[in-house]
């Protein structure tokens, strides 16, 4: 029988898919924030903020736009730049769909 995990290796797991999560977005930047909030309700910019949530739970100084360019890998404004598209008329109909719905 497998023995339950510590707190120590959940908590490194939990980080390690974290970054697989990170390079997984950095690796598919053609996969837009809007479309990500569409299909699951959260966007690059929420992990943001759940990033600079958890540091000021656990009393860590991180400012968002530091939570920010971590979830990016650059400073936001550089990755909107060069690869955030506007939104089309449909996936702002469909992200007020989805949005109407919560």
């Amino acid at each position: 029988m497998t023995e339950p995990l510590t707190q120590s290796q959940q908590d490194a797991l939990d980080a390690a898919v974290f970054r697989r999560l990170l390079s997984h977005l950095d690796a598919n930047k053609d996969v837009q924030n809007i479309d990500l909030m569409i299909l699951a309700g959260f966007c690059r910019n929420c992990f943001g903020k759940w990033y600079k949530a958890a540091a000021d739970d656990q009393g860590i100084e991180v400012t968002s736009d530091k939570a920010r360019d971590r979830v990016y890998g650059l400073p936001y404004s550089e990755w909107k730049s060069k690869y955030q598209k506007p939104a089309t008329d449909a996936q702002m109909a469909a992200f007020n769909a989805r949005m109407s719905q919560s």
